[in-house]
């Protein structure tokens, strides 16, 4: 069985220390074959922040890949920074930021939805652009055939029947392309609570999943992560969380694909 931990929304600046504290421990008994970090691994994009969250991924001892969060890229107030130089402070996880993963018979693709500037007045929320999908596009393309393929975004692509919202635009646009592509799931984070919701595109199911937070911004759940279990071509994905019931399994262990019928 593949193991791996899907985690988002960290925050360092506004982080958890026993979340963190408790989600290391996690990695290091159960010993994940990788961590997916879907986003705002910072609170507010500065250099220490992330320092701080880079030393605390590379501390962890697995595979990383880290997507870009709304939260990593500078406020309005540095319009500067935010415009001509977004990932300058980005140094500490520069490596893992939006790489590909291949793990035994799994392909990650990351896809970026945020945005330096949109023509609407709230930026944190997600957007999809035409490159952006087309490298997501032609990864996936060239995963070895046989693999999942589970893309990972900061923003979920549609919404996912939590309080939070994405309000991604393009997102419906770009998941139905990604099914059409074989992708199985799209893992995100942003709402700072967990889910997994099958969707079926033309024939084909992928299933948007969720991750918490580890961050003192929770929403309606404790701080948690996501645990994806994969045996063959099934998985299912087990919210672990901070509470006396530290384990909830969010989707029985259901094949992605074509839809029988």
């Amino acid at each position: 069985m593949i193991k791996l931990f899907h985690v988002s929304d960290v925050h360092f600046g506004a982080e958890d220390p026993a979340a963190i504290r408790w989600f290391a421990e996690r990695v290091a008994e159960e010993k994940p074959d990788a961590v997916i970090m879907t986003g705002d691994l910072t609170m507010r994009a500065t250099r220490r922040e992330f320092e701080q969250g880079g030393a605390w991924l590379k501390s962890l001892g697995v595979p990383v890949t880290v997507e870009v969060g709304n939260h990593d890229i500078p406020y309005y107030w540095d319009p500067f920074r935010r415009l001509l130089a977004p990932y300058q402070r980005y140094a500490a996880v520069e490596k893992m930021i939006e790489q590909p993963l291949e793990i035994n018979g799994i392909t990650v693709v990351p896809l970026k939805t945020t945005a330096r500037a949109q023509w609407r007045w709230n930026w944190s929320k997600g957007r999809v652009g035409a490159s952006a999908l087309r490298r997501a596009l032609a990864l996936i393309a060239e995963a070895p055939e046989g693999n999942l393929i589970f893309v990972a975004a900061h923003h979920p692509l549609i919404e996912g029947g939590t309080k939070g919202t994405a309000k991604t635009r393009h997102g419906d646009a770009a998941l139905t392309a990604l099914a059409a592509a074989g992708a199985h799931a799209v893992l995100s984070g942003h709402v700072h609570d967990p889910f997994d919701v099958p969707v079926e595109r033309n024939g084909w199911t992928v299933r948007m999943i969720g991750a918490g937070t580890l961050s003192k911004r929770v929403r309606n759940s404790p701080p948690a992560f996501n645990e994806i279990r994969v045996e063959g071509t099934r998985f299912e994905t087990l919210a672990r969380t901070m509470s006396p019931a530290p384990k909830a399994v969010l989707t029985e262990d259901r094949r992605s694909g074509v839809t029988a019928g």
